[in-house]
């Protein structure tokens, strides 16, 4: 059987607040007994054409200035709505700023507080992609979400934030053929050397690309 590929997408070059450099390295590790992780920041990766030969896209993007191209946009809808898989982390929701990437994505941030230590609550301990996961803690970039009112989503984590509301910290949901998950952690690359997000990220991609565990 051949190995499943990813395509990791961030900024390198011009990042506005989450380089690519050192998550790379580290998402590479943790996805490596699973699939080949290819990094790159060249969003025309995202044209339809591109990403047929890949069985997952990870989004790291710093789009906080909306440089998604119509094109890109299009691309990514296809892909996934005709059975890609899509998982974002962190930052990567910043795709948010097209529309039609916000309903697929299925909320958009709304703003932050400082970071601080967070304590995650599994909220759907059945779901596959939290299997064997405990509640856990971890000092982290507190994104808040609104979801869009037409998606239908399983949330997974939830946090406290300081006011004492809740807020998702991560969700899946199907989107046409393919499946979508976004991770709210991944603010810098002492996130990814925590050991529970790092079994987060590996289920998520293996859920989102219907990879069944090895025995």
């Amino acid at each position: 059987m051949s190995r499943k590929k990813a395509l990791l997408l961030g900024d390198y070059t011009h990042p506005m607040y989450h380089p690519l450099q050192g998550v790379d390295a580290e998402v590479s590790r943790i996805l490596q007994d699973e699939m080949t992780v290819q990094c790159s920041e060249n969003r025309n990766l995202m044209l339809m054409e591109n990403l047929a030969g890949y069985d997952l896209l990870i989004s790291y993007l710093d789009d906080w200035k909306g440089a998604i191209a119509p094109q890109q946009a299009a691309g990514l809808l296809s892909y996934v709505s005709g059975g890609g898989a899509l998982l974002v982390l962190h930052n990567g929701i910043s795709m948010h700023n097209r529309y039609e990437v916000a309903q697929l994505l299925g909320g958009r941030f709304t703003g932050h507080p400082a970071p601080r230590e967070l304590r995650f609550q599994v909220t759907d301990p059945l779901h596959p992609i939290v299997s064997g996961i405990e509640n856990f803690s971890m000092e982290e970039e507190p994104y808040e979400i609104e979801f869009d009112n037409f998606a239908d989503i399983t949330v997974l984590l939830e946090y406290m934030n300081e006011d004492g509301k809740s807020w998702p910290a991560a969700w899946a949901h199907n989107y046409g053929m393919g499946r979508v998950v976004y991770l709210m952690p991944g603010h810098s690359v002492p996130s990814f050397n925590n050991e529970s997000f790092r079994r987060l990220l590996l289920q998520s991609a293996m859920w989102a690309t219907r990879t069944k565990p090895r025995l």
